[in-house]
């Protein structure tokens, strides 16, 4: 990234402080997803408990997703204009914050505590707000923080390890929660998700150097001034359409697949199976991360090992439209799950490639925008055209998203570049190289 890499050495180099900065990066966004997977397998019967109706359970659960949507933007822009460390740690704490409202909601929830207000729904629809608008400023700088803080022989690897402890939050947090409820409790659950999020917070600013901007030095950045240059845009897009397909479509519509089909493991039924096979998926993708990365890294080009995985997953999709057993939809979990991990890495990596350093965080806002609307647009689609014309002609649908995404980003690259396969060490910093033109 130009002039910070130089004074900052990439994780390729011997400083030690590069691996450390690195390391708590990757905790910390581990309990980004920890923080929101420990709500999941408790909510749903604590609306029965507490007397929440479904469609206020399915609202709380979603509120982050809305929350950080409107955040992601004006997190980028934020960190373009003050730095990454200040906006990272308040994100972490914010986190700690909205967490702890998950067991103020659970005091709320008894009457003879009477100083707070008996409304246990608002408390933890007010938590996931807040949760949201951290993760948000969370998300931005702690890929900001990995692009400033690498080179071309390093960036794909530490995307792919970032991404990849966002990943396994998630359900590490729905496996702890679950056990923790059962075992001692739902206040428990939520109190070590807090203390968990607390520590995080701790590393964080114990650990984290300032790395986007000198000193006292902010930029003036608008804080209407999104990026919607070129890069942006186009990895922004690749990310909406993968994760159209895979939160949004798969793990929306597989519980009713399954159930359609007659299929499960383990004697389970289709609602415990699904899990099984969404774990599937997450492993998968999990492993395919940090290779990616790596891959691209080494290959001096992430393009065409962005190709083969938006193809993997082309062949995943294709794979779950005409499963008729186990096995079948098993190896098209590990297909999907393959194509989405082994996209993440090298894409956050090759959109850092072509922005310069004083616009990452924004270019990152962009792509988090993005990749949430797909998110969020998959299950109101999907959902109901799978109950009008069946699961085949949707997961073709999916399977051809990613091949769309690969024409976007060729052409994309290719605008931007004048190549097709770009180098990893294509300059853009300071003014210089083909990039300048985006602005």
């Amino acid at each position: 990234m130009g002039e910070l890499v130089g004074r900052f050495p990439s994780a390729s180099d011997t400083n030690p402080r590069t691996y450390v900065v690195v390391a708590a990066v990757i905790l910390s966004t581990f309990f980004v997803g920890f923080g929101g997977g420990v709500i999941f397998p408790i909510l749903p019967n604590l609306g029965i408990l507490l007397g929440i109706s479904p469609f206020l359970v399915g609202l709380i659960l979603s509120a982050n997703r809305f929350s950080r949507l409107f955040a992601n933007a004006p997190a980028g822009v934020l960190v373009d204009r003050i730095g990454t460390r200040t906006p990272f740690v308040v994100g972490m704490v914010v986190q700690s914050v909205a967490t702890f409202g998950y067991v103020l909601a659970m005091i709320a929830a008894r009457p003879e505590l009477w100083f707070l207000p008996d409304l246990p729904a608002a408390w933890f629809l007010g938590s996931r707000v807040v949760w949201g608008v951290g993760s948000a400023f969370v998300f931005a700088t702690a890929y900001t923080i990995a692009a400033d803080v690498s080179d071309g022989d390093s960036r794909g690897a530490n995307m792919g390890l970032i991404r990849g402890g966002i990943l396994f939050g998630f359900p590490t947090g729905v496996l702890v929660g679950g056990v923790i409820s059962e075992l001692s409790g739902t206040v428990a659950a939520f109190a070590v998700a807090t203390a968990f999020a607390v520590v995080a917070s701790v590393v964080a600013y114990a650990t984290i150097p300032e790395t986007h901007v000198d000193g006292e030095d902010h930029r003036s950045v608008k804080p209407w001034d999104v990026d919607v240059s070129v890069p942006a845009l186009t990895v922004g897009f690749v990310n909406f359409a993968i994760l159209f397909a895979y939160l949004g479509a798969l793990f929306s519509t597989l519980v009713l697949f399954l159930g359609r089909n007659d299929l499960g493991v383990f004697g389970f039924d289709a609602q415990a199976s699904s899990g099984i096979f969404m774990a599937v998926t997450v492993l998968a993708a999990g492993a395919f991360m940090f290779l990616g990365g790596y891959v691209s890294d080494r290959r001096g080009s992430r393009i065409p090992i962005l190709v083969t995985f938006l193809g993997t997953t082309f062949a995943g999709f294709i794979l779950l439209a005409f499963a008729d057993s186990v096995l079948t939809l098993v190896v098209a979990c590990l297909f999907i799950g393959a194509g989405q991990g082994g996209t993440s890495g090298p894409l956050m990596a090759l959109l850092a490639d072509l922005t310069p350093d004083e616009r990452m965080g924004r270019a990152v806002g962009t792509n988090n925008v993005l990749g949430d609307v797909g998110g969020g647009l998959g299950p109101l689609i999907t959902l109901p055209l799978v109950e009008m014309v069946g699961f085949e002609p949707i997961y073709v649908a999916c399977a051809l998203l990613p091949v769309l995404a690969g024409f976007i980003l060729l052409v994309g690259v290719r605008y931007e570049t004048g190549q097709f396969l770009p180098d990893v060490d294509l300059e853009v910093a300071g003014g210089e190289g083909p990039a300048d033109h985006a602005d």
